[in-house]
């Protein structure tokens, strides 16, 4: 593999409103591997419009976060293309991205324990951090956005519980200003109380005008907030379609749990 460095019309979230038909980011036929041998992604295109919450289902093995990858340029061997705001993306580097407008918050939070709130806020400001007056606002703007990280900003960030650090990763990325926020299993290891809270906070966040692109796992809870969803299989999306369409469709059970894929091999056997 070569390395290469409309409007939706389906169920909207309560109190949506309509949706621009601006295109934000389009994947295009992408095809990733980690070796330049084995393929992970096999032809995914998917799009997401701007103020669109879309989420990708999928079970483990599925490609889901290669795919995240693939988007902000971490993957080595990309075939296909990835466009935002219609620039082609694909052959930059990861910070170059972010500084476009993709910001990530990664799967398990992936905070700094032995570094302060504040610290770990302050890395979501590296692609501006020589306008200082920007940082100090973007700052002040986080810690009274989020209460719980002012009171404790001098806090180790390893000190906060589960929900904080969720908080903390959220809020540090949108120290970026990001047009669009990829979300990685923002539920994972949280009790359902905090998911539920987590989830309530993502939908203030997409109101106030970032688009949402979640990875999940969790189905009933992904078509209930999404606009449009695709789920992927085995690198290739098995289902795609507007959250009404897809509610109750048994093909997302079935791509959902790789019950399909499974009984295809076992069928090969």
């Amino acid at each position: 593999m070569p390395s290469a460095r409309k409007t939706p019309r389906g169920a909207k979230p309560a109190d949506a409103p309509v949706l621009p038909p601006f295109e934000l980011l389009r994947v295009e036929n992408l095809h990733a591997s980690y070796d330049g041998a084995i393929e992970v992604l096999h032809g995914v295109s998917l799009e997401v419009h701007e103020h669109e919450i879309v989420t990708i289902l999928g079970s483990n093995g599925a490609g889901k976060t290669t795919l995240v990858a693939s988007i902000l340029g971490l993957v080595p061997y990309v075939r296909g293309r990835v466009r935002f705001r219609t620039e082609d993306i694909t052959a930059l580097p990861a910070h170059q991205i972010v500084a476009r407008g993709i910001v990530e918050v990664p799967t398990g939070r992936e905070v700094f324990p032995d570094q302060t709130v504040t610290e770990n806020l302050l890395l979501g400001a590296h692609s501006y951090r020589r306008d200082r007056a920007r940082v100090r606002r973007n700052l002040t703007d986080m810690t009274e956005r989020f209460p719980v990280l002012g009171q404790r900003r001098d806090h180790l960030a390893g000190t906060l519980s589960g929900g904080e650090q969720q908080i903390l990763s959220i809020a540090r990325g949108l120290m970026g200003r990001p047009a669009l926020m990829i979300l990685d299993e923002p539920s994972m290891g949280l009790a359902p109380i905090l998911i539920t809270q987590v989830f309530e906070l993502l939908k203030q966040i997409w109101a106030d005008g970032t688009t949402l692109l979640l990875i999940e796992k969790l189905a009933h809870l992904a078509i209930s907030f999404s606009h449009r969803l695709y789920v992927l299989e085995l690198g290739s999306v098995a289902v795609a379609g507007t959250a009404a369409e897809l509610a109750g469709d048994v093909r997302v059970e079935e791509a959902y749990l790789g019950r399909r894929a499974w009984a295809e091999e076992l069928g090969k056997s």
